[in-house]
C-alpha cells in the first residue's frame, strides 16, 4: 500500500477505535475482537497482548497507534519480530514444537481446513525440523528468519504494510478508472456480438420505420402503434428462433458460429425480451392515447368500451384486438418478472419454468390479435413444433435409468444413468433431464460429467440449489423402503459386475447406492466448450459445481492425449507426438478450480488424481495438462495469521508429494486467484492462440472476461 493509503487506513482505524472505546477511550479483548472480525480468539489475544505494552488488560489509542506505525514504517526485521513474538506463545524467546502446534491449528480454523491431529502432527514436524537448524529443540529469532528467507513470496509480503495484515475495509481497493465497455479491447474481443445488436437494432429501426409510413393518415399516435406492433410481430418470432436448441448445437459445426454470436444465445434471448416489453409498452399505451383522443372528438363509443369490449370491432377475429392486448401485455409482463435473476437464482427455479410456458398462450393470443403475424410465425413456429416432437420421441425412446446415485459433500448428487447406444454427445454438451418420481412434468438442464469415450453410463453432478433439486437430494438421502431393496445375491451379483466394469472397489453406505429409477433426457445440446479441441492453448476454469462440463471435457481430452502418447518398444521411456489434426490442436491445458471450501474438492477428487497418475512422466515441452487449485476460505501468504501454516503445508507437500488439502500432487492455493498474472503466465508459455472457457458465477465471469480482454485472449462462457 501506498503513504497516503497508510494514512488513510490509519485515519479510519482511529475513527473505529474511538467509536468502540466509547468514554474511557480504552478497548478490552472482546472489542478488540469485535474491530478486527477474526474468527480465531488464539490470534486476537496475541495481537492484544503484543498491542498492551503496559499489560493493564486493555489498549488505549496511543498503544494500538504506536504499534501500528511500528509495524507500517518499520523495516523487515521490525515485522519479522513482531510475528516471531506472536507464535513465542509464552514470551521465552524461542518457538517449541508444542507452541508451533497451537499457532498452526489455529491457522487451520482461521483457513476453514479440517485435518486429522496427526496430519497436524506432520506440519508441525515438517515445519520445526527444517527452521530448527541446529536442532536444539526450539526455534530462535535468527533459525526463523533463515527460515523464511527460503520463502521469497513470503519475505515479499513481509515488506507490505500492517493494513494488508489486519484486514483493511474493501473501500480502499483499487478502481478500474476507464469503464471496460469503453475500451478498445473490449470491441475487438465482442467485434461480432456488437455487429449483431447493430444489426438487429437497424433492422428495427426500418420495420418501424414502414409501418409508420404507411399510416401517416391515421395520425401520430396510431404510426407509433403500428410501428411498434410491426416490430412486434419480428422479435416475438426471432425470440423463437434464438431458442431453437438443436438448430443451434447443429449449426455450431458449421461456418456460421464464425459470423454469428451462437455462444451469446442466452444473453440475446433474454435482450430480445426486454425488447419485446418494452414494445408491449409503448405499443400498448399508443393505442390509449389514441382511443382517448377517438372519444373527445368523433368517436360515439366511451373509453372503457374500447379497452374492455369487442363494440367497437377492433382486430381482425371478432373485433378481440383490446381484449387480447390486455392479456398479452400481463403474460408478457409476468413472464419478464418471473424470468428475473433473483427469482431463477434464489431457489426458485420453479415458477420461472412454469410462468415460461405461458409462451404457447402468447403465440395463440398473438395470432388472434395481429392480423400478420401468423405469416412471420408459420415457419419458425412450424421448426420449433418439430424440434419438440423430435425431443419428445428421442426422450423417450431407449429406456433410461438412474442405475447408481451418490451423495456429495455440499448437497450435491451424482447421478450414473444406463446410457443408450444411439446417445451420442460432444466433451461439455447439457441434457434436459426429467426423473418422474421426483415431478412428473418438469424438465431442468445440467450439464454431462462424463465423457463421450465412457460408452456404459452418463453422468449428472446435480448441486441442491432449489426446490427440484433440494428434492432430488432428500429423496435419495432417504432410507431405501425394503420393498424396493432387491434380493441379497442380485445385490451381490450387481457389485461384482459394477466393480469389474469400474475397476475400483466401492465401499456401499448411505450415501451410496444401486438403484433402477427411470427417467427421461432430452438432448445433447451443445455448447461454447465445443471449440476447446480446435484451440491450441485453453485454460478450463470452474468455479464450485461449474467444474461439471469439464470433468467431461478434461476425461476426454487425457483419452486422446493417449492415443498419441508412444512408448519405447526397448524401455519405459514414452513421450506424446506433438500432432496438430482434425480431432485435436491442443498443445497446453491449464485447469482452474476454484473452491469455497475444503470438502468441495472431494467432488472428483478420484477424476483428477487419476488424470495426474496419466501424466506420472514429465514431457520434454513440460506438462500437457497442468491443474490448479483454490481455496477461497483459506488465508492468503500476505495475512499473517497464515504465513506460517502456508509455510508447513509447502514442506510437507514436498516431502510427500501430495498436498495435505486434496490429496492431489497439485499443491492448493489460498485465496482467489491474481488473473493478471494468471494470464501473463499464460501468455508467456507461447503454446499458441489462448482460449479461456469459463463455467461458474455471472459476478467472477465479468471480472475473468475484462481480465482476458486486456491479454487478448478468447473467452467463453458456459450458458444455459
Amino acid at each position: 500500500m501506498s503513504v497516503d493509503e497508510d494514512a488513510r487506513w490509519l485515519e479510519w482505524i482511529t475513527k473505529q477505535f474511538e467509536s468502540i472505546a466509547g468514554e474511557d477511550k480504552e478497548i478490552d479483548l472482546e472489542e478488540f475482537k469485535t474491530a478486527l472480525k477474526v474468527k480465531e480468539s488464539f490470534f486476537a489475544e496475541r495481537f492484544f497482548a503484543l498491542f498492551d505494552s503496559d499489560g493493564s488488560g486493555s489498549i488505549s489509542l496511543d498503544e494500538l497507534l504506536k504499534a501500528l506505525n511500528l509495524l507500517i514504517h518499520g523495516n523487515e526485521t521490525d515485522k519479522l519480530r513482531f510475528l516471531f513474538q506472536v507464535y513465542d506463545v509464552d514470551g521465552s524467546g524461542s518457538i517449541d514444537p508444542d507452541e508451533l502446534r497451537t499457532v498452526l491449528k489455529s491457522c487451520l480454523r482461521e483457513s476453514a481446513i479440517s485435518l486429522p491431529e496427526e496430519k497436524l502432527d506432520d506440519l508441525t514436524l515438517a515445519l520445526f525440523e527444517s527452521a530448527d537448524k541446529d536442532n536444539s529443540g526450539s526455534i530462535t529469532f535468527e533459525e526463523l528468519k533463515e527460515e523464511l528467507e527460503n520463502f521469497p513470496e513470503v519475505m515479499e509480503n513481509l515488506t507490505i504494510s500492517a493494513a494488508n495484515w489486519l484486514k483493511p475495509p474493501d473501500i480502499h481497493k483499487k478502481r478500474r478508472h476507464t469503464p471496460r465497455y469503453l475500451t478498445q479491447a473490449y470491441w475487438q474481443n465482442n467485434f461480432r456480438k456488437l455487429l449483431f445488436m447493430c444489426c438487429y437494432i437497424c433492422l428495427n429501426i426500418l420495420l418501424f420505420t414502414f409501418a409508420a409510413l404507411r399510416h401517416t393518415t391515421s395520425g401520430f399516435w396510431v404510426m407509433v402503434a403500428k410501428g411498434c406492433g410491426q416490430c412486434l410481430n419480428f422479435n416475438c418470432t426471432f425470440i423463437v428462433i434464438l431458442m431453437l436448441r438443436r438448430c443451434l448445437t447443429w449449426l455450431r459445426a458449421t461456418w456460421v458460429v464464425r459470423v454469428f454470436p451462437l455462444d451469446q444465445y442466452v444473453i440475446l434471448h433474454q435482450l430480445v425480451g426486454y425488447a419485446m416489453f418494452g414494445l408491449t409498452v409503448v405499443h400498448t399505451g399508443a393505442h390509449i392515447i389514441n382511443f382517448v383522443l377517438l372519444t373527445q372528438s368523433v368517436s360515439s363509443f366511451h373509453l372503457w368500451e374500447y379497452l374492455f369490449t369487442t363494440r367497437p370491432g377492433i382486430g381482425w377475429v371478432y373485433g378481440t384486438a383490446s381484449i387480447t392486448g390486455f392479456i398479452l401485455q400481463f403474460l408478457i409482463c409476468m413472464m419478464l418478472i418471473c424470468s428475473s435473476t433473483f427469482v431463477r437464482r434464489s431457489g426458485h427455479f420453479e415458477i420461472f419454468y412454469w410462468t415460461h410456458l405461458c409462451y404457447i398462450w402468447v403465440w395463440a393470443l398473438l395470432v388472434i390479435h395481429g392480423p400478420n403475424f401468423w405469416k412471420w410465425f408459420c415457419v419458425p413456429g412450424f421448426v420449433f413444433l418439430l424440434e419438440k416432437i423430435v425431443g419428445i420421441a428421442v426422450s423417450r425412446m431407449g429406456g433410461l435409468y438412474i442405475v447408481e446415485v451418490n451423495l456429495l459433500p455440499s448437497k450435491v448428487t451424482h447421478l450414473v444413468i444406463r446410457r443408450p447406444v444411439f446417445f451420442n454427445y460432444k466433451p461439455g454438451d447439457y441434457v434436459y433431464i426429467n426423473i418422474p418420481v421426483i415431478a412428473k412434468y418438469e424438465w431442468h438442464p445440467f450439464t454431462i460429467s462424463s465423457a463421450p469415450e465412457q460408452h456404459d453410463s452418463l453422468w449428472l453432478h446435480i448441486r441442491s440449489m432449489g426446490q427440484w433439486t433440494n428434492s432430488l437430494y432428500e429423496y435419495f438421502r432417504q432410507p431405501e423402503p425394503m420393498s424396493n431393496k432387491p434380493k441379497r445375491l442380485t445385490t451381490n451379483l450387481r457389485n461384482r459386475q459394477h466393480q469389474k466394469c469400474t475397476q475400483l472397489s466401492t465401499k456401499l453406505n448411505e450415501n451410496h447406492r444401486f438403484c433402477n429409477i427411470k427417467c427421461y433426457v432430452d438432448g445433447p445440446y451443445g455448447t461454447p466448450t465445443r471449440r476447446i479441441f480446435t484451440s491450441e492453448h485453453a485454460v478450463l476454469i470452474g468455479a464450485g459445481i461449474g467444474i461439471t462440463p469439464f470433468a467431461s471435457i478434461l476425461q476426454s481430452i487425457m483419452y486422446r492425449y493417449r492415443m498419441r502418447k508412444l512408448n519405447c518398444p526397448n524401455c519405459n521411456y514414452s513421450w506424446c507426438e506433438n500432432l496438430k489434426d482434425n480431432e485435436m490442436k491442443l498443445r497446453k491445458v491449464d485447469f482452474i478450480w476454484i473452491n469455497r471450501d475444503q470438502k468441495s474438492f472431494e467432488w472428483f477428487v478420484s477424476l483428477l488424481t487419476k488424470l495426474e497418475m496419466d501424466q506420472a512422466d514429465e514431457e520434454p515441452e513440460g506438462r500437457f495438462l497442468e491443474m490448479h487449485m483454490y481455496m477461497t476460505s483459506a488465508l492468503c501468504k500476505n495475512d499473517m495469521k497464515a504465513i506460517g501454516l502456508q509455510m508447513a503445508l509447502d514442506l510437507l507437500a514436498k516431502k510427500e508429494n501430495r498436498d495435505s488439502i486434496t490429496g492431489l500432487r497439485t499443491r492448493t492455493q489460498p485465496g482467489r486467484p491474481d488473473w493478471s498474472k494468471v494470464f501473463q503466465k499464460v501468455a508467456e508459455e507461447r503454446k499458441g492462440k489462448v482460449h479461456v472457457f469459463f463455467c461458474g458465477s455471472p459476478v467472477l465471469a465479468k471480472m475473468i472476461k475484462a481480465h482476458c480482454e486486456q491479454a487478448g485472449f478468447k473467452f467463453y462462457k458456459e450458458n444455459f
